[in-house]
């Protein structure tokens, strides 16, 4: 039971939005007064409220609504798990649309391993990010292009607390709510300039629009072994950050999904799929056509997987350099890398901290004795060094290593 000394109210409440929300966790209308009040019986599954009925009030003029809604909250509240979890952060905005992203874990129930908890946050996060910037115009690869504008829009956004069983982060979109389109010189594709504002509604559909083609494209690959799909679905919002993006979602679990809940007090898309299933045969298309879409096709473009042995930035707000060695055969071993996108450098400093291989792909090219990997992304942590080995090759007698230590100097790192 519940101290209801410790349970926190909203100041208001819609009963209309409560009575959604109750039908929606599976509490049935069993009778009432129509304009007047309600009374449901909770579900079947559980116990919490002793089986016991719920009278809602409907009438917000009348003067006994605020004590008959207290009540009716604090009966809510006795179970406090799906109180906090499911009801109450809904009631406390005026409306939102739900992102769910779930990740199956082999820790108890509504727990997660803590980096993978971690990286489902971080994923979940970035495809937020891209769908947003696929809003502003479709792109293979982005790297910072829209970047303001996305950022935009996931202030507008809410987390919620993990759901019991699978881990699940929750995201409250208003879809009232408005994304300015000053202050960038972002130029959207269909928005309405006059306004200055994208509809945060029409922001979200955008973020679903591209999950949904990502999804498409994953099908086809699996049923025809081409990767085709991933790059004729760029238009409708596949680009190598979303791809990337729900990598994170996928790698390194038993099973996982996004799922979308619109809010019923605007009428729901109906072009768009509300909920999408990955699994871990999907990363390896996935992570092969990260690549294919953040490959500059007039260039050079190199994937490797190696060791961070060396972390500096030029300044703050830059994307970093940092120094990665090859732990697999090839022509190079020691190569400097420079971010196209800040964001990921804290992704090289985690590898570095916790002994874990990185995989980078960027555009090669050779500078003295450094090699030099620009414009590049990380594809992803894999993992710990200790899993992969580099062949040795030894040096022969008057000869020197082309690749000699020179971790002390980076160009551009004071």
């Amino acid at each position: 039971m519940t101290n209801m000394s410790s349970v926190t109210l909203p100041a208001r409440v819609d009963p209309g939005k409560l009575s959604t929300l109750l039908e929606e966790a599976g509490w049935q209308r069993i009778g009432g007064r129509r304009g007047i009040y309600s009374r449901y019986s909770p579900p079947t599954s559980t116990d919490a409220w002793q089986n016991t009925s719920l009278m809602l009030p409907l009438d917000e003029d009348a003067p006994e609504f605020s004590d008959a809604m207290r009540s009716a909250l604090l009966q809510l509240s006795q179970d406090r798990d799906f109180w906090i979890r499911s009801i109450y952060p809904r009631l406390i905005v005026d409306a939102s649309d739900e992102f769910k992203f779930r990740k199956e874990s082999s820790a108890p129930s509504g727990f997660i391993a803590w980096k993978s908890g971690e990286r489902l946050v971080e994923s979940a996060r970035r495809t937020l990010v891209a769908g947003a910037k696929s809003y502003m115009g479709p792109g293979r690869h982005f790297v910072n292009k829209h970047g303001r504008f996305a950022h935009r829009y996931l202030d507008q956004i809410l987390m919620g607390q993990s759901a019991p069983g699978s881990y699940i982060i929750t995201a409250y979109a208003p879809p009232n709510g408005g994304v300015p389109l000053t202050g960038s010189a972002d130029s959207p594709t269909f928005a309405v300039p006059e306004l200055g504002l994208a509809s945060v509604r029409d922001v979200s559909q955008a973020v679903v629009k591209a999950v949904q083609a990502t999804v498409e494209a994953l099908d086809h690959y699996h049923t025809s072994g081409s990767l085709s799909g991933f790059e004729s679905g760029v238009i409708d919002g596949i680009s190598y950050e979303m791809t990337n993006a729900i990598l994170g979602i996928a790698e390194n679990s038993d099973g996982a999904d996004i799922s979308v809940d619109w809010d019923p007090a605007i009428p729901s898309p109906t072009a768009l799929d509300s909920h999408f299933e990955f699994q871990g045969s999907d990363v390896s298309p996935l992570s092969q056509a990260a690549i294919r879409l953040a490959a500059d096709r007039s260039s050079e473009i190199t994937t490797l997987t190696g060791r961070v042995h060396l972390l500096a930035k030029k300044q703050a707000g830059s994307p970093g350099v940092f120094g990665i060695e090859s732990l697999s055969q090839g022509r190079v071993k020691k190569v400097r890398v420079r971010l196209s996108d800040e964001e990921e450098y804290h992704e090289a400093v985690r590898a570095h901290e916790e002994d874990l291989a990185l995989e980078v792909s960027g555009r090669l090219e050779k500078e003295g004795n450094l090699s030099w990997l620009y414009d590049a992304t990380v594809m992803r942590i894999m993992g710990p060094i200790s899993d992969f080995s580099r062949p040795s090759r030894p040096v022969m007698d008057g000869q020197f290593s082309l690749f000699a230590d020179t971790d002390s100097e980076v160009p551009g790192s004071s």
